[in-house]
């Protein structure tokens, strides 16, 4: 993965989530997906301004079924908040930065 974007898997999941200390964004892709493909960048870009504030992970769900099945993945791209191993939020579809960014703010 690209800059401060890490791939996720079934078998880290669990771990990075709740051990990060700080917000965990996490998308949840697949390389076939035109969506998850435009939301890449903007993943990535946020993910370069949050650096040291939140950590963001990308999870293939067709490689990481498990955590995808955990979380009820019925539609990708879904990206979910998380803070202390706890879902805090959850978006299905193409979403802003603008949007990522007010939802990572509230748990700073």
């Amino acid at each position: 993965m690209a800059g401060n974007v890490v791939e996720l898997t079934d078998a880290d999941f669990d771990e990075v989530i709740h051990t990060a200390g700080i917000p965990v964004l996490v998308d949840f892709w697949a390389p076939w997906c035109g969506p998850c493909r435009m939301m890449g960048p903007i993943i990535e870009e946020f993910a370069k301004d949050y650096t040291g504030k939140a950590k963001v992970f990308k999870l293939n769900t067709d490689d990481a079924r498990d955590s995808a099945m955990e979380f009820g993945i019925s539609a990708i791209p879904t990206i979910i908040l998380f803070k202390d191993g706890q879902v805090q939020k959850k978006w299905v579809g193409l979403t802003s930065k603008k949007d990522l960014a007010a939802a990572v703010d509230e748990l700073l």
